[in-house]
């Protein structure tokens, strides 16, 4: 594991990553979902694709990366091709996992792989927004101290600097980046993912033109079980994508 301070903005973060195969001449980049870390995406792909060498990183303010500011989702791409500039890294292929997602396709990579990515908006249920409204009401009352009783679970326990990084990525729609992203696109899914569900992996792969959508047993974190699948399709598919 390695360090690399980024000056962004006036603002200094430490960026933890983590190189596999680091000989190989084709780079594969491989980015975490919100609230994850590097070390649950090693333990999915480092087995696999040996041809490729692994760029395993924190995104900001999660695992060992450091965040001090309030950042959006172009934000934190920024930064990552900061940090791919001190490794030498190349696009050639980038895989994001749900909130990575977003960020692996403003990277704009030969090959974009998205895993059960965050980036279609999905109406609020009326439970949510009947808390939403609750907790408007108790700020107004001068009650926002019960925050907490009401903020998303992927929003508990963050600094400040994170819970706005956090209300600024939550609601995006990527569409228009979806539809935009001009190369060769791995759309895989959970078909009993909750997070995000079917449906968005569905739209998404409507929207990116040169595009093939997997759909695999299990939840949002389906990708752990299937790594060796999803490593096969990547080889397979970069090989495409190069015309061979």
């Amino acid at each position: 594991m390695a360090k690399k301070s980024i000056l962004y903005n006036h603002h200094t973060l430490d960026i933890s990553y983590e190189i596999v195969n680091p000989k190989a001449k084709i780079d594969i980049i491989i980015l975490h979902g919100w609230g994850s870390n590097k070390n649950l995406m090693k333990q999915s792909f480092s087995p696999f694709m040996d041809t490729f060498r692994h760029i395993y990183i924190d995104l900001p303010g999660f695992g060992n990366s450091t965040c001090n500011v309030a950042l959006t989702t172009a934000d934190v791409a920024r930064i990552i091709e900061l940090l791919l500039i001190h490794v030498n890294g190349s696009k050639d292929i980038v895989v994001g996992h749900s909130f990575g997602g977003k960020v692996a396709t403003l990277l704009e990579p030969k090959l974009l792989v998205l895993l059960s990515s965050a980036g279609i908006f999905v109406p609020k249920s009326i439970k949510v927004k009947t808390k939403i409204l609750l907790f408007k009401l108790l700020k107004f009352f001068g009650l926002a101290k019960f925050r907490s009783l009401f903020v998303a679970k992927d929003a508990q326990g963050l600094s400040e600097p994170m819970y706005e990084t956090f209300k600024n990525v939550v609601d995006e729609d990527f569409s228009q980046e979806f539809e935009h992203y001009d190369g060769t696109a791995l759309v895989c899914w959970g078909k009993d993912d909750t997070a995000t569900p079917l449906s968005s992996g569905e739209k998404i792969a409507l929207l990116i033109k040169n595009s093939k959508l997997e759909v695999y047993d299990g939840d949002h974190y389906f990708f752990m079980k299937n790594g060796a699948d999803i490593s096969k399709k990547i080889e397979d598919m970069f090989l495409l994508s190069l015309g061979k």
